[in-house]
């Protein structure tokens, strides 16, 4: 008997089951179905084994429906039979067996379903018809190969990639380090990946390094780096004298081994930990979470985090689904059907170009990769209808080399590459079985188009893309608030933003990639759709960002989802809020507005006329900074600062201290009001000297020590304004002490609380300049600040300091449109006022603070009803009737807005 490859067995077993996945499993066929099934392993079964093999049993005979002697016995049922029932018949026959004959293996099937019981270590492995193929190695007994272990492999996890660290470090610890290394390890993932899914034979690099290196690991690094070259020499350029063990080693080229490494020392401990790693099924890895988990694996730091942190199947849907996979299905549903048309179609697909120049380790790309190979399987379905399929490999046109990446780790560009093959090679196999011709693109003659560089430094056009227009630019860029950048991220991005005349720190990093996407898809067809974070449509940063591109350069928002919570289960990340926008600039395209009721939950997906860049649908309008408010309400302005290093500010035993020892300066003191001496009942003081008389000032040494500890501090100021303020040291350079009741808003506030904690206070004291005030301002003013409308402004009109609110007047209060309310109306809201006051009093008697109060968790439900209601009559004032949702609010107060503006 000649032994197949196990590629050719392989592609026999995708054609056996293919031809019987649809055939009924009538008994009258079972001579039918196991002459194929031992053909599959290249055994004649009329040679080896009999059907209805007559044996005695306690009573009486039986007959086994198939036995090959010393090795198989086969019990196969009716489709939907149990097979445990099966397994137990089978065993029934054994006192009838002579010993000799005695089978090594029980197969037990009802022609849609097997289980494989190994009777010398009790293994047992069950699978599908449509699964042989991935399960030809438990029959290796048949074809003539050595025995495989039966039991159940675990895939690759999180364990194998542990280990993989480990033996990474341990090079690393030898000497064996930096390019070298990375390169090393990404070759010996292929190697395994190769091993469980027939680009090599099955096992073939786990039995060679088993079988013909040392136990004490001393040759292996030599062995290892023989195969790597084998790998990159087609089998005619050879040696002619090679050793017989490394000529089943494929020629696999792709550039993936082309590169001359060093060669690693390993030792027994290194060795034993490959083997055991090369152990587990590499055939079922997925290559969406097989790059960030390796990522890790070089990353000492993230560790600990292993596999938790990558870019979810589901948030890269959301990007990709709008952008062109539901267009693309549409448009294939659409044809289908209509040969030429589909043709057509499949010809357009195989000239698509996909881009992501933030790739990671290629998470982006290989789904992409994958959902484009599901298309064109339908596409090739509907072509053949029924049609003989001459060869699988013509009609597959969707390759790698369609695919452009920028990765600026060295490793994850290496992954990434090698992940897209991967998928390349499951995808091929899925071909394979659905249609029965065996495909395997060995060896590799297009790879996938990703650079090592830095995204922001390259040129697209010519250094990525060689001059071909991309199709689609898409992807993650990195998460990096403007004022966490890191010098390098500063310098990368500074160029781009000096372009459209930003300095540094007034956007996030991740604006940059918008910025030069939009740049080079200029004069181009190509579609963009990035993730960001949801301050990049917040605040002064959302205008300067989207007046560039949307106002300057054109573009239109073809989608978005509102802001929604990213998902990572990485333990001790921080949470993390995004949106994701597309664009382009044809203006003829439908706009899908994806909103989130729930932040956490699921979107729902809604038409839009116009998607602005605060992602609602209302008019494009930038919004800017005023100095006049554009309602008719009072003034807000900024709190007072004296400029003092602290000398004038004082907590309520310092002051009683000071006043002791100076009792004239008591009636001088004021309460100091500032962020968080609202939100947090600090109780602090400032000595307010602005109307002290001099002779009385002569009376106080104390205070005249503190004012020439002033004056000296001013003095050594860089500003100018500030020296200049030292001759005046009694005075506050920014004074605008109120002489009236005011009310305080802190200037930031977080993120977590529904409404900003505002308050009232007397003219005895002052209002620092951590926070805005309103003097004389009347409950309805309350009422509004307040309200749910004026809190889907705030979220969306104002910036963001480290994720917090940032309040301004100039850019959330002066623009905001006021309702115009009936006196009715006004008394109305006025009234809730006064309820959540008495509500808030009654709570700070019990010592709570207005930061106890508006926590989101502990917030009081009584509280939180009377602020229901105070909603519930601003919204009345408005006239406001929908969705009481953030988005719908922003679109009604944009419409308001535009009105107002107009009016003036």
């Amino acid at each position: 008997m000649t032994t197949l490859s196990w590629n050719e067995i392989r592609s026999r077993a995708i054609a056996f089951a293919n031809e019987w996945k649809n055939e009924s499993s009538e008994h009258a066929e079972a001579k039918s179905f196991w002459d194929q099934f031992f053909h599959v392993f290249g055994v004649s079964r009329r040679r080896v084994a009999t059907f209805e093999e007559r044996v005695n049993m306690q009573e009486g005979h039986g007959y086994v429906d198939l036995l090959w002697r010393s090795k198989l016995l086969v019990e196969h049922k009716s489709k939907g039979r149990d097979l445990d029932k099966a397994y137990n018949q089978a065993r029934d026959y054994f006192p009838g067996i002579r010993e000799s004959d005695l089978p090594q293996y029980i197969l037990v099937s009802d022609f849609e379903n097997f289980r494989l019981y190994d009777l010398d270590n009790g293994g047992e492995r069950n699978f599908r018809l449509d699964q042989l193929p991935q399960n030809i190695e438990l029959f290796g007994f048949m074809a003539g190969y050595q025995k495989q272990e039966i039991t159940e492999r675990d895939p690759v996890n999180i364990q194998a990639a542990e280990q993989m660290a480990i033996l990474h470090d341990k090079l690393k610890t030898v000497g064996y380090t930096g390019h070298d290394l990375e390169v090393y390890l990404v070759r010996l993932l292929f190697c395994l990946f190769a091993d469980d899914t027939g680009i090599f034979d099955k096992n073939y690099f786990r039995d060679y390094l088993l079988h013909e290196t040392k136990e004490d690991g001393s040759d292996l690094g030599i062995h290892i780096s023989q195969i790597y070259q084998l790998l990159n020499t087609s089998v005619d350029k050879r040696q002619s004298n090679l050793n017989e063990s490394l000529q089943g080693f494929p020629y696999v080229n792709g550039r993936l081994f082309e590169e001359q490494l060093r060669i690693a020392n390993f030792d027994r401990e290194m060795r034993e930990l490959l083997l055991d790693t090369s152990k587990m099924d590499w055939g079922k890895i997925s290559p969406a979470v097989f790059g960030s988990l390796f990522q890790n694996v070089m990353n000492p730091d993230a560790r600990r985090t292993l596999g938790a942190h990558y870019t979810s199947e589901e948030n890269i849907m959301k990007v990709i689904k709008p952008l062109f996979l539901d267009e693309l299905w549409a448009k294939f549903k659409s044809i289908k059907g209509n040969q030429k048309r589909v043709r057509s179609f499949h010809e357009d697909l195989s000239k698509l170009t996909f881009f992501d120049p933030a790739c990671g380790c290629g998470n982006f790309l290989i789904i992409t990769y994958r959902e484009i190979r599901m298309l064109e399987k339908e596409i090739i379905r509907d072509l053949l209808d029924d049609r003989i399929l001459l060869n699988i490999d013509d009609m597959v046109r969707i390759d790698v080399d369609q695919f452009y990446g920028i990765e600026i780790e060295d490793f994850s560009a290496q992954v990434t590459q090698v992940a897209m093959w991967i998928i390349d090679h499951q995808m091929n196999m899925m071909i394979s079985e659905e249609f029965g011709q065996y495909m395997i693109r060995l060896p590799l003659r297009r790879s996938p188009n990703v650079v090592h560089g830095n995204a922001l430094l390259l040129d697209w056009g010519k250094e990525v893309l060689k001059g071909r227009e991309a199709s689609y630019i898409f992807g993650n860029p990195p998460f990096v608030g403007s004022s966490y950048m890191t010098p390098e991220q500063k310098s990368d991005a500074k160029h781009i933003f000096k372009s459209i005349g930003v300095p540094t720190g007034q956007l996030d990093f991740v604006a940059a990639w918008f910025i030069k996407a939009v740049d080079v898809i200029q004069g181009t067809k190509t579609r963009v759709a990035f993730v960001g974070t949801n301050s990049i449509v917040q605040g002064q940063q959302a205008n300067t960002l989207w007046k560039y591109i949307l106002k300057r350069k054109g573009m239109v928002i073809e989608f978005a989802h509102q802001t929604f919570r990213w998902n990572s289960e990485a333990k001790g990340k921080a949470v993390v809020y995004c949106v994701i926008v597309g664009f382009s600039k044809d203006r003829h395209r439908k706009k899908h507005l994806f909103t989130y009721p729930d932040i956490n939950g699921e979107p729902t997906l809604v038409s839009a006329r116009n998607i602005n860049h605060y992602l609602v649908d209302a008019e494009t309008i930038i919004i800017q900074k005023i100095n006049d408010t554009l309602s008719d309400v009072p003034k807000m302005i900024k709190g007072s600062s004296p400029v003092d290093n602290g000398n004038y500010l004082f907590n309520e035993d310092e002051m009683i201290d000071f006043i002791n020892k100076e009792p004239l300066s008591e009636k001088y003191f004021r309460k100091w009001i500032g962020a968080s001496e609202l939100i947090n009942d600090r109780r602090r003081y400032c000595l307010y000297l602005k109307y002290c008389p001099p002779n009385e000032l002569q009376r106080m040494p104390k205070v005249k020590e503190l004012m020439e500890a002033v004056r000296a501090f001013r003095l050594k100021s860089t500003k100018k304004a500030t020296v200049r303020w030292a001759q005046y040291p009694r005075e506050f350079p920014e004074n605008r002490v109120s002489e009236d009741d005011f009310l305080v808003i802190p200037r930031v506030t977080s993120e977590n609380r529904e409404y900003v904690p505002i308050g009232y206070f007397t003219s005895d004291s002052i209002c620092s300049d951590s926070a805005f005030q309103i003097p004389n301002a009347t409950p309805y003013i309350f009422g509004i600040l307040n309200s749910s409308m004026h809190m889907a402004w705030v979220r969306t009109i104002a910036g963001r300091l480290k994720g917090d609110y940032r309040y301004s007047n100039t850019l959330v209060y002066n623009t905001f449109p006021f309702p115009e309310p009936t006196d009715k109306q006004v008394k109305e809201i006025e009234k809730h006022v006064g309820i959540i006051l008495d509500v808030r009093n009654e709570y700070f008697e019990q010592g709570n603070t207005l930061a106890h109060l508006y926590d989101p968790i502990a917030m009081p439900q009584k509280l939180r009803k009377v602020h229901i209601a105070l909603n519930n009559a601003v919204d009345r004032s408005y006239g406001f009737r929908k969705e009481k949702m953030d988005e719908k609010r922003m679109e009604f107060l944009i419409d308001r807005y535009v009105e107002l503006n107009q009016g003036e």
